[in-house]
């Protein structure tokens, strides 16, 4: 299935700097509908605003995490479909496991570049 780049994107960072660089990113895939929250609870404020079709967070936020918020937004019949990429500075495997568990549906380990995210968003609609 070929990923739709009209889609709306929303990227949760608490790290302005990072919001940027994943936004450029996207951009350089093909993305133009971006929308940024600065923690979970701005960003489930705004899942309940607009049909986003992906989600695309940082772990490490407060004062709602990433993992927070992929717990609320699965326990949520409204949002649990949404695709849910994570993003952290630590590759350990007890946060992936967690998070797989919690019901994420890629995950990337920064620093990562366009190549990178693109491979796991393409897992993500392929898969």
């Amino acid at each position: 299935m070929a990923i739709d780049l009209t889609m709306p994107v929303l990227v949760v960072d608490d790290y302005k700097t990072m919001v940027r660089i994943i936004r450029n990113l996207l951009k350089q895939i093909g993305f133009e509908d971006v929308d940024e929250a600065s923690d979970g609870a701005e960003a489930l404020t705004r899942l309940k605003e607009r049909n986003y079709g992906l989600v695309i967070s940082d772990w490490n936020m407060e004062p709602m995490t990433g993992y927070e918020l992929l717990k609320q937004v699965r326990s949520d019949d409204a949002l649990s479909s949404i695709p849910f990429i994570m993003i952290t500075a630590e590759a350990k495997s007890e946060n992936v496991i967690a998070a797989k568990k919690a019901g994420v549906n890629n995950y990337i380990v920064k620093p990562f570049n366009a190549q990178t995210l693109k491979g796991k968003i393409d897992a993500v609609f392929e898969g």
